[in-house]
């Protein structure tokens, strides 16, 4: 995913270069899924990334070529997969989230497997209504973040909490998501729903009415109007991730407005290659993978025991308490809150 700590441009959620993509010489993929036994297609978001030493790991240990599709954000990933039932465009999927995994699961889009790595971390993220269909394989918790060097120069106090943001000391100081167009953007929206229960609409009117700034994407906001990010913008709260700090010193994630999210690889029903397929899941939990996670994707392994590195126990500490929703509940209930939202905030 990913641009380093010298230009503050955080690898969540992002495009991965076009030298990575040539090191690793996959490319995109534009038809049906390779029939071919010593080539698996893999399925991903646009922020897949892993270095190619890990990735030749896969040839190395199987004789099987590792193809990578990248296919849009998290959300667009999931919808292709939900459109192509049983005439996949490749063999494996990585990186659909819980706040889409019903999507896939409800149109019948992925093949059952469960991984003999599932049972060091894995098991315990699985979806309750289908243990089978999808493995998980990362988490990235959803938090506010701050700039806390911005206000120690000015020496304020940071917001500490969601009841802070809509203070009047903090007025115009937020930069966050529109949950109908990002996939952060949703999972805080979900915070707000889960912590705020039946007064979440209200909360934000108020976030609005303190001239919170609500743009589409991560990019914009954190690159170009968090205060620590890349374009030195003004806001100095943003919507990240709980393991933004690790790549952007003098920050620090608000580990009580966090929304756990969890991506997950399946096998796509119809493939040709399901033993080439099965492989990739069992890959993607494999030591030399879930170690590399986190530099690589600023996510955090599922494998117990994996070492997170030097600094995250202080800088990126993975969060004690989030929010967290069943898929299905997630599902039903979207749109309903998407729409409550646009009232709330004048969209």
């Amino acid at each position: 995913m990913r641009s380093r700590h010298a230009t503050v441009l955080l690898p969540m959620r992002r495009v991965a270069g076009a030298a990575l993509v040539a090191a690793l010489a996959v490319g995109l993929a534009s038809g049906c899924g390779d029939s071919k036994s010593d080539t698996v297609t893999m399925l991903t978001h646009d922020s897949f990334e892993l270095p190619s030493s890990v990735i030749d790991e896969f040839h190395k240990t199987t004789g099987m070529t590792l193809r990578i599709a990248r296919s849009g954000d998290a959300g667009k990933l999931a919808s292709q997969i939900s459109l192509t039932p049983g005439s996949p465009k490749g063999d494996v999927v990585y990186g659909i989230d819980n706040t889409f995994a019903s999507r896939p699961v409800d149109a019948g889009a992925l093949e059952p497997y469960v991984s003999p790595e599932a049972a060091k971390g894995s098991d315990e993220f699985a979806l309750p209504d289908a243990p089978d269909l999808l493995t998980a394989i990362n988490r990235g918790d959803v938090c506010l973040n701050v700039d806390s060097a911005w206000y120690d120069r000015r020496d304020q106090q940071p917001p500490a909490s969601l009841d802070d943001l809509v203070k009047p000391e903090y007025r115009g100081q937020a930069a966050l998501l529109d949950p109908g167009t990002s996939s952060p953007g949703i999972s805080f929206l979900l915070t707000t729903v889960g912590q705020k229960r039946g007064g979440w609409q209200d909360y934000w009117r108020k976030l609005v009415a303190n001239d919170a700034t609500i743009v589409s994407g991560w990019e914009t906001a954190y690159n170009q109007l968090f205060s620590a990010g890349a374009g030195h913008g003004s806001k100095p709260i943003v919507i990240s991730y709980a393991s933004s700090p690790a790549a952007t010193p003098g920050t620090a994630a608000l580990l009580e407005t966090c929304f756990r999210q969890v991506e997950y690889a399946g096998i796509l029903k119809g493939t040709p290659n399901v033993e080439g397929a099965r492989k990739a899941i069992d890959f993607l939990l494999s030591p030399a993978v879930q170690k590399a996670l986190p530099s690589s994707m600023y996510v955090y392994p599922i494998v117990k025991g994996t070492p997170l590195p030097d600094g995250w126990a202080t800088r990126a500490p993975i969060p004690e308490w989030t929010v967290n929703m069943p898929p299905e509940y997630i599902a039903k209930n979207r749109e309903t809150w998407l729409q409550q939202w646009r009232d709330a905030v004048g969209r």
